[in-house]
């Protein structure tokens, strides 16, 4: 049936996002964890090497992990979180439960993204910390205790992933008060992955989480979904050039950028759905109107979706992309600028005008999906796009322009 009519074919890489929790529980894990369909980017990587740093012993058979671990064994000492928020936000409190003198860098982009806001958080749980005026490299020095606090999620909810992870081993409970939470399906996420390792928080509508104190991740068994984030640059890339099929793709995910489905439905692209895989149609596009604030990283390729559709779409949560790889708001109206796509920013909604992409010069900022975004992007375009930066890619998708190819 339709798979007849499908004329590329390509398979989703491994969410980074579930595979980075479960390498961070599995370090956290006595006994034996299972890993299944996983595979590598540069993210990814940083956290397997920072687990095996730790203490972990990883056996690698294809696609699947085996990874033996017994708790948190180090003395003082530095680790690179390679060029990842997540692994930097995530891991901070986790390595505050040795309660050893930890010094956390990191490589490109990640050095210039903020760390105020982690150190103030590990403040009050009675870690002492110190960073290069709010900039890393970071210091930690004490041990992570239990108690209540109260924290902003309205930055990022990398850090409550990190918290959420590391509490549950405290010596007591805890209580943890969040105010303007966004990204919340990732804290779906992660809450999925620590109840599937066997331990228990409780939270009233994200506003208050309970962290029962003293226990023990157990020894399991996981398969990584495939990336939404990754898989949309795909998707609305078939939906300007032809038909694609996207495989490895969970239509019941908690990951946020599933949501480019939706969009896909206003737009009016033809949208078919079999098992793992779906599959995107050309046809005629509309502009549309999304409230991206809890899936930010849908903004790439959201916005090449609508510089292709006819008529002013309207993208809602500029606000929450300052702090990404790039200010990624700012760098989406100044790239698409050269490539005859007008982008109105008014406070936190972008208004992305359909038109004629032209060849021309899109400067990534070293960021990955601003790079996907033009690759997409030079597909429909008059002339050809050149893109500077554009290995920035291997943070999240190594194989991506080889897939993109296919197109």
């Amino acid at each position: 049936m339709a798979n007849k009519q499908v004329l590329v074919k390509i398979t989703a890489p491994a969410s980074k996002s579930y595979l980075q929790r479960a390498l961070a529980i599995a370090l956290l894990t006595k006994g034996k964890t299972v890993l299944n369909n996983v595979s590598w980017c540069d993210d990814s990587l940083a956290v397997k090497n920072l687990i095996k740093a730790l203490g972990a012993n990883i056996i690698e058979n294809n696609q699947q992990l085996i990874i033996h671990a017994d708790g948190l064994h180090v003395n003082d000492a530095s680790f690179s979180m390679g060029e990842s928020g997540l692994a930097l936000r995530m891991f901070s409190p986790i390595l505050a439960l040795t309660g050893k003198t930890i010094i956390l860098t990191g490589k490109g982009t990640l050095n210039k993204r903020p760390v105020e806001f982690v150190e103030k958080t590990l403040q009050s749980l009675g870690v002492e910390t110190k960073s290069n005026n709010g900039l890393l490299p970071l210091k930690l020095n004490g041990k992570i205790r239990h108690g209540r606090i109260t924290i902003d999620g309205s930055i990022s909810s990398q850090l409550l992933t990190g918290l959420l992870i590391s509490l549950p081993l405290a010596n007591g409970d805890s209580e943890i008060i969040v105010n303007h939470l966004k990204s919340i399906p990732y804290i779906d996420m992660t809450l999925s992955v620590i109840h599937h390792f066997g331990v228990n928080i409780t939270h009233d509508n994200y506003r208050h989480f309970r962290i029962p104190g003293n226990q023990k991740y157990l020894s399991s068994e996981l398969t990584i979904e495939g990336d939404w984030s990754g898989a949309a640059f795909l998707l609305v890339a078939g939906a300007l050039t032809g038909r694609v099929e996207v495989k490895n793709l969970s239509e019941n995910s908690l990951q946020p950028d599933r949501k480019i489905l939706d969009v896909f439905k206003m737009a009016g692209t033809k949208v078919i759905i079999d098992h793992d895989k779906v599959i995107v149609e050309k046809r005629q596009l509309k502009a549309f109107r999304f409230d991206a604030t809890h899936c930010p990283d849908l903004f790439p390729p959201l916005v090449a979706l609508a510089a292709n559709c006819e008529g002013v779409s309207e993208i809602k949560g500029v606000l929450r992309l300052t702090h990404k790889e790039s200010n990624r708001g700012k760098v989406l109206k100044e790239e698409l600028s050269k490539v005859g796509i007008t982008v109105i920013i008014e406070d936190d909604v972008m208004r992305v005008a359909g038109g004629k992409v032209t060849g021309g010069v899109i400067d990534s900022h070293h960021d990955h999906r601003i790079a996907m975004m033009a690759a997409v992007l030079n597909l429909v375009s008059a002339d050809k796009i050149d893109i500077l930066h554009k290995e920035a890619v291997n943070k999240s998708y190594p194989k991506f322009f080889k897939d993109l190819e296919k197109l």
